[in-house]
């Protein structure tokens, strides 16, 4: 793994409630559920977000097939680390999701719900680290989730969730995980048993990849692993927090 800059510690203490919010079923899977592991055992309140059912992600199976079958994989691996409410956006497609006023409106709208203190998003980087490219829902979702963030603490900005009953509220942190420039390190240790259960639970997506690719297990400890042998720990999940 290239060196990481020098890192903070997380103040876990610094939030209750969290919303995670992602583009696919699985996309909080790898390795964001180690913390989320570790959160609800703390006793704090998680809850997911996801943008689509991943319908486009099953080559061998139609979108109308594979919409369900994620959405169930993805509320079986949330409840391996603890997570009952699991909810889906029912306007955006798999693979063609937008960065615009629907999608900002859309996340603004579960951050006024949920009243977090903390949003976890993933990357809007054109690369991860190490050079792979970051496919264009993961884009959208993470851009349109920083922008929602200080969509939903301003009254003015889709007044029509006032309408709804919705007040502002204005989320104290972003955590943006699988950013090329981290900024914070949680240490997840004594929570990789769970990520890799949670991860698991995405069989039929998985199995679709084909036998050559990585097994839960091995991505995880490739995507916990690096960052803790560095930190000096045994797991460890970095990301870039905006306050």
């Amino acid at each position: 793994m290239a060196e990481l800059p020098e890192l903070h510690t997380l103040d876990e203490s610094t939030f209750d409630r969290v919303l995670c919010v992602a583009a696919h079923p699985d996309d909080l899977e790898y390795g964001t559920a180690a913390a989320v592991d570790k959160w609800v055992k703390d006793g704090k309140t998680v809850t997911y977000l996801l943008v689509t059912r991943g319908e486009a992600g099953i080559d061998t199976m139609p979108p109308e097939q594979a919409g369900p079958v994620r959405e169930q994989e993805e509320r079986d691996g949330a409840e391996e680390v603890g997570v009952s409410v699991v909810e889906f956006l029912d306007e955006f497609r798999d693979g063609v999701v937008e960065h615009g006023l629907a999608l900002r409106r859309a996340i603004a709208r579960e951050i006024r719900v949920r009243r977090p203190d903390l949003v976890v998003t993933t990357t809007f980087a054109p690369y991860f680290p190490g050079g792979f490219v970051n496919q264009a829902d993961h884009r959208a979702v993470g851009l349109a989730t920083l922008d929602a963030r200080a969509d939903a603490g301003n009254r003015w900005i889709f007044p029509g969730l006032v309408d709804e009953g919705l007040e502002p509220w204005s989320a104290r942190q972003l955590l943006i995980l699988g950013d090329p420039e981290p900024t914070h390190a949680i240490d997840v240790s004594g929570h990789f048993e769970e990520a890799v259960a949670s991860l698991s639970a995405h069989d039929r997506y998985l199995e679709a990849l084909g036998p050559d690719y990585p097994s839960p297990r091995e991505l995880l400890q490739q995507i916990l692993g690096g960052p803790a042998s560095a930190l000096g720990v045994e797991h460890a999940l970095v990301g870039r927090l905006i306050g």
